[in-house]
């Protein structure tokens, strides 16, 4: 028995080593160069309170994207993290947004003439296979192509777990969506239980984190237009504060491109968008075509921020609006940012609000304290919602210059930086009063210094905390993957 036990921690260990270091699946890690485009429009969903304490919300990402899916003459590919209607134990009451989604899609699906709507999305919508879910059920009823995103395809994010898990919870496949569960459902207190593989699957905290809609728009056959955002189609996250870019120009097929790519590796092919018409697109002028768009995943979401951090010094500033920042390579370079002259602040959830949960303010408030004394520190005023945002806008100190715009689903952390999840932002280069960068910094700055009679954020003082044993807590779980960020 000793020596078949030690066994089975060899080959574990093993196993997860392996699938640590493993290469990322074909066509993720996945750049395009920042190229001209026809359109790129900043939107935001922002949360807010007034000065009685009651709490507002005013959104645009959504309503954007839902026009965009009705107004599609032939094509449109969704990649949505979060898509259900479950909620926590504080019931969120802003918007029914799984269902409204859900419906656009059908809705264009059965619409004449007749297009392409395909959804990939995360397991995490079944509970991991413990669960049915009534969007995708619609959706595949009606016709919708839907992709569950194979997610042993990816590496390991928790390899003390995921190396256990593979040799002896995996091949027993996922349970029947409607096995009779005895565990409560993590996702939801009123939604039913879930079987212990579920649970056993979750442990492995991984993900598909991807937000993005493509779309081939009416004005221009060939031409498509992407939305890549922050923002989860799902009714407890409806009131939590986003942002997003939607562009129109050959940026949206490289995110296209990169769609369809895990669509195949999860097994599920997705037909090619319309083919581009060159001699159209040639000769369609662009708002602004001093600005450039280009995208990166995984870790060359990391790759593209540490090289313009790199260069950051006392001429420029360095905003960041953050759900979670706890990633080392990036705490160091903004801190050497910092250390250059850099002018840096930090606007980050205070990691206190969860869906009815409270929790203990990991990641962001440890590394706020290390670096406090290297940037100004404020942080989002969250009653029950979170600041979901991630935003980095590097920028000219004062005056004009280039500007660099980094947005989309990537919380900067190991785990959505370095190959483990899967990621989309979008890189916007051009002049710093270029529309789309003009407001992306009044967003910023509204959120950071407040309006007349609303409240976006409070001091660092406000949720500081020293201390010591959480400090190592967030460098053990950072480091190991035993976290959920």
């Amino acid at each position: 028995m000793r020596a078949i036990a030690i066994a089975l921690i060899v080959v574990s260990a093993g196993t997860g080593a392996r699938h640590v270091v493993k290469a990322p699946p074909p066509g993720t890690a996945a750049g395009f160069e920042p190229a001209p485009v026809t359109r790129a429009e900043f939107l935001s969903d922002i949360t807010w309170t007034d000065e009685a304490g009651k709490r507002h919300v005013e959104q645009e990402i959504f309503d954007a994207a839902l026009r965009l899916i009705a107004d599609a003459p032939s094509y449109v590919l969704a990649d949505q993290f979060l898509f259900n209607a479950m909620q926590g134990a504080s019931p969120e009451t802003t918007r029914p947004l799984a269902d409204e989604l859900t419906d656009a899609l059908i809705a264009r699906h059965a619409a004449q003439p007749p297009a392409t709507v395909a959804l990939i999305t995360d397991p995490i919508n079944t509970v991991y296979g413990g669960r049915r879910s009534p969007q995708l059920d619609r959706l595949r009823a009606a016709g919708v192509i839907v992709v569950e995103t194979d997610l042993a395809a990816l590496r390991d994010s928790n390899p003390l777990w995921s190396g256990p898990w593979r040799l002896l919870v995996a091949p027993w496949g996922r349970p029947a969506a409607d096995a009779r569960g005895w565990l409560p459902n993590p996702f939801s207190s009123e939604d039913g239980r879930v079987p212990l593989r579920s649970w056993l699957s979750m442990l492995n905290f991984k993900a598909n984190h991807r937000k993005t809609l493509v779309v081939d728009t009416p004005d221009e056959p060939g031409t498509l237009t992407a939305v890549v955002s922050s923002a989860n189609p799902h009714d407890g996250s409806s009131a939590h504060g986003n942002v997003a870019l939607q562009v129109t120009g050959p940026v949206a097929r490289a995110v296209a491109e990169s769609e369809r790519a895990v669509a195949a590796f999860s097994g599920v092919p997705i037909p090619a968008p319309p083919p581009a018409n060159e001699g159209r697109s040639a000769n369609r002028s662009a708002d602004d075509p001093s600005v450039r768009v280009g995208m990166v995943s995984e870790s060359r979401i990391r790759d593209a921020l540490l090289a313009h951090l790199s260069t950051a010094d006392e001429e420029t500033a360095v905003d960041v609006a953050m759900f979670y920042l706890s990633d080392r390579l990036v705490v160091a370079a903004l801190r050497d940012a910092a250390d250059r002259g850099a002018h840096l602040r930090l606007l980050l959830d205070p990691n206190k609000d969860a869906f009815g949960r409270t929790k203990n303010g990991i990641p962001n408030r440890q590394v706020a304290w290390e670096l406090r004394e290297h940037a100004t520190v404020r942080w989002c005023d969250t009653h029950g919602e979170q600041c979901h945002a991630k935003l980095v806008l590097i920028r000219p100190l004062e005056g004009q210059g280039d500007a660099t715009l980094l947005i989309g689903s990537a919380n900067l952390t190991r785990r959505n930086l370095g190959d483990l999840n899967l990621e989309t932002d979008l890189l916007v280069e051009g002049p710093s009063d270029a529309p789309v960068l003009h407001d992306a910094r009044a967003w910023f700055e509204g959120r950071w210094a407040n309006e007349p009679g609303r409240v976006f954020s409070v001091g660092y003082d406000t949720w500081a905390d020293p201390t010591l044993w959480k400090r190592i807590l967030y460098r053990v779980m950072e480091a190991t993957g035993l976290s959920t960020f």
